[in-house]
């Protein structure tokens, strides 16, 4: 056959499946009519994996196939039911009572030592805000609980380094929100007491991923790096010491507060690192310019099923920007996803997934939906 000839025949065969298409959608409002009066649940997971496994021994050699569209068809019955039934009530209800607007002048809770790019970041997230220090990441997560701070400004990741697992950890055992991101690049400097130069220092303090990052000009100059908390811990230290061999890598933010000289600037293996840092909130903050959602759950023990739950974003035009699998504490070689994806809640086909989803997969917790920054902005205020 030529080949329009065949494509003539795909043609005609399409217009057969649309029409089936659409009458076994309208099959779907007539099962969630039935559902609604009875009481009973939009997804029924043992009846699906049946017909699945039916439709791939029938289908021979396109079996594989076979069972991925008729997967998503169903995906696509279960959405429309979801929609009808008015699932993810609970859901619903949270976004309802979201707030619009933040506090003009925030108290923020931060890891560190004033001088850390915590600190930097808080004020670029909220201008006006005043920022406190807490020794640990749970410290933060314990000040906001305890409406000691609006807000938690912490990292949760790092461009070379990856997650900051602990704080995904943290974000879920406390159930809070995120109420705005933000990027901030990272330019480390070695800092020394005032007189030091270059060739007199010996021995360098910093976080670990700063000394990591750093690792070429350390080694190039033959310092010997030791770790610290963090980075502005370490530039303390240093200005502690009192001793001229001692050096800190850390920010221009930390040199001028402790009263240090910037003895190199720019000292990192190649380029500008950036670490990405969030506001946790009690409350759900949704602001009329919020651009990201972030989603946690975990997914039945069924094969394609993260598949499944991924093309459904897919196909309601969601761009996911992350995705991130943790081990579930307590329960072996189960694992919670982590999601970051493109979007703002004044989309209904984006509440309507989220209810679905929500009703659907064990574990699901919405985290926010938030405007990401690129940069941080002007410094305020820090407090001890």
């Amino acid at each position: 056959m030529e080949l329009d000839a065949i494509r003539a025949e795909i043609d005609g065969l399409d217009r057969r499946i649309l029409e089936l298409f659409v009458r076994r959608m309208d099959c779907a409002k007539r099962v969630a009519a039935y559902k609604i009066e009875n009481g009973l649940p939009v997804l029924n997971a043992r009846r699906e994996n049946e017909i699945l496994g039916k439709i791939g021994d029938a289908a021979g050699e396109y079996g594989f196939a076979a069972k991925m569209v008729f997967s998503t068809l169903m995906e696509a019955s279960r959405a429309l039911q979801h929609d009808l039934l008015g699932s993810g009530a609970q859901l619903r209800a949270a976004l309802g009572s979201a707030a619009p607007v933040m506090p003009d002048r925030p108290k923020i809770a931060c890891q560190g030592v004033p001088g850390a790019y915590s600190g930097q970041a808080a004020l670029g997230l909220y201008p006006g805000g005043e920022v406190r220090f807490y020794e640990r990441f749970e410290d933060v997560f314990r000040a906001v609980e305890k409406d000691e701070a609006d807000f938690g400004v912490v990292p949760v990741e790092n461009s070379t380094a990856g997650s900051v697992a602990e704080v995904y950890d943290l974000m879920l055992r406390y159930r809070f929100y995120i109420a705005r991101g933000i990027n901030l690049g990272i330019s480390h400097c070695l800092l020394g007491r005032p007189g030091a130069g270059i060739p007199d220092i010996k021995t360098v303090y910093s976080h670990p991923q700063g000394l990591l990052q750093c690792a070429d000009f350390l080694k190039a100059h033959g310092m010997e790096p030791v770790s610290c908390s963090n980075t502005a811990a370490a530039a303390e230290k240093v200005a502690r010491m009192g001793e001229p061999s001692a050096g800190a890598v850390a920010s221009e933010e930390a040199a001028r507060r402790y009263g240090l000289e910037v003895l190199k600037k720019g000292i990192q293996n190649s380029g500008t690192y950036s670490t990405r840092f969030i506001a946790a909130s009690k409350r759900l903050y949704i602001a009329p310019d919020a651009d990201r959602i972030s989603l946690a759950f975990s997914l039945p023990h069924v094969t394609g099923s993260l598949y499944r739950a991924l093309a459904r974003f897919s196909v309601v035009g969601l761009n996911l920007t992350k995705i991130e699998s943790r081990p579930v504490s307590g329960r072996d070689f189960e694992y919670l996803f982590y999601l970051d994806f493109i979007g703002n809640l004044r989309d209904e086909k984006t509440v309507g997934l989220l209810c679905a989803l929500s009703d659907e997969l064990p574990d699901f917790t919405f985290l926010g939906n938030y405007p990401q920054l690129e940069r941080a902005g002007a410094r305020t205020r820090e407090t001890e």
